[in-house]
């Protein structure tokens, strides 16, 4: 198992892209959580297979309807903590 810690740029909140994140997550079989930072990026926490995330990550760069992803930055690890789910966080 491995874990991706994400910080999404461009116009993310208030576009349902978080919700739109929890599915693609959900879809693919991984763990872990999404939230809106007072930056106005959105932060992500996800684990599983490596071509689980690999394909999240494109999702992340696609971005819900309305969202104008301008940037994703991916930082791979080992986690420290293992999730059940995965969930947004408010």
């Amino acid at each position: 198992m491995m874990e991706i810690y994400c910080i999404v740029s461009g116009k993310v909140q208030n576009v349902a892209y978080r919700y739109f994140a929890e599915d693609a997550a959900t879809e693919l079989g991984l763990s872990g959580w999404v939230r809106n930072k007072s930056d106005g990026t959105v932060e992500v926490l996800a684990q599983g297979d490596t071509d689980a995330l690999k394909a999240f990550v494109e999702y992340l760069h696609e971005g819900s309807l309305n969202a104008k992803v301008e940037g994703v930055a991916v930082d791979w690890q080992t986690p420290k903590k293992v999730f059940d789910d995965f969930s947004v966080r408010h």
